[in-house]
């Protein structure tokens, strides 16, 4: 993880995937790397154009929800960089569940049907829909993993008031319909996802990465109810198919378990599987690029010196 220098840089924090730099008391500098995480573990190999791809579907989905609710980001300088307000983030993500998929289904086919205080209903299969998207929350990790937790007792534990729940909530919901709403014209169904907010003063901003594959799940629409209804595995478009490969291979992320080796071949496939998740998701070709780290630095700089002046 290498670190590089900003004007009037005072925080440099390493994320799984981003590097976050605090510029001042107001911005930060967002670089995703193209490092790639799984069951809250960093892959021992990165993954090309990675970065760029999440960068870059997250600014063109923060530009679409605009009107929804206000967000961190000011431009976005390079591929694979935004710049954004600083806000004080809650310590809680908001995960919204259309279907009963992933960490859902791994919960609900176990026997268990209440999720994060979420009562789940019977009769379902995998990837089925709820009868309308629920709510999820995990706790943020500083480090190891995220935990489940209800609304309750995130009011209880003073992550978040009663009063700015009910607002973290619309906000989710709307958010989450909207994002079904671009899915579904590029022939997609956003099956979950997670938001993560802060705020400034009173206002309530959304933060991060919105609607990438590192963030949520996407099914292809075109013969969903046909496969759901044969008991065919839905073709998807997420990191989910990482999270598999490292099951089979006999890790998730647990004490003692060894990451397995990743081949040029194998990494060549994620790569090209992000890619085609950004082309499909935005209807756009994709344009691979590689600033060097003196070519961040400038562009960066010469950005914050304009939002500085504004």
């Amino acid at each position: 993880m290498s670190s590089l220098q900003f004007p009037q840089q005072t925080n440099i924090y390493h994320g799984k995937v981003r590097d976050v730099y605090t510029i001042g008391q107001n911005w930060l500098v967002m670089i995703a790397s193209n490092r790639i995480s799984a069951f809250d573990v960093i892959l021992p190999k990165p993954i090309p154009y990675k970065g760029q791809v999440l960068n870059q579907i997250a600014a063109y989905m923060l530009e679409a929800t605009r009107d929804i609710c206000p967000n961190w980001l000011k431009t976005v300088p390079a591929p694979n960089v935004s710049i954004g307000q600083k806000c004080e983030p809650f310590k809680i993500e908001m995960v919204v569940r259309g279907n009963v998929v992933g960490h859902a289904w791994r919960t609900y086919s176990s026997g268990q049907r209440i999720l994060c205080g979420v009562t789940m209903p019977e009769g379902l299969k995998e990837n089925d829909f709820f009868p309308q998207p629920i709510i999820t929350p995990s706790t943020k990790a500083a480090e190891g993993h995220d935990e489940d937790i209800s609304k309750e007792e995130i009011i209880q534990q003073g992550l978040v008031s009663a009063a700015d729940w009910e607002i973290l909530e619309s906000y989710a919901l709307q958010l989450f319909a909207r994002g079904k709403e671009i899915a579904a014209k590029q022939g997609l169904i956003l099956a979950d996802t997670k938001y993560e907010f802060g705020k400034i003063g009173d206002t309530i901003y959304l933060m991060d990465e919105v609607h990438t594959p590192d963030s949520s799940r996407y099914f292809y629409a075109d013969g969903f109810e046909d496969r759901q209804a044969s008991g065919e595995k839905q073709k998807q478009l997420s990191k989910e198919f990482v999270r598999e490969w490292l099951i089979a291979n006999n890790f998730m992320g647990k004490e003692g378990q060894t990451v397995p080796e990743m081949s040029e071949e194998w990494i060549d496939t994620i790569s090209k599987r992000y890619i085609e998740l950004y082309e499909k998701v935005t209807g756009k070709t994709f344009v691979p690029q590689q600033p060097s780290d003196e070519e961040i630095i400038a562009a960066v700089s010469a950005s914050l010196k304009t939002l500085e002046a504004v």
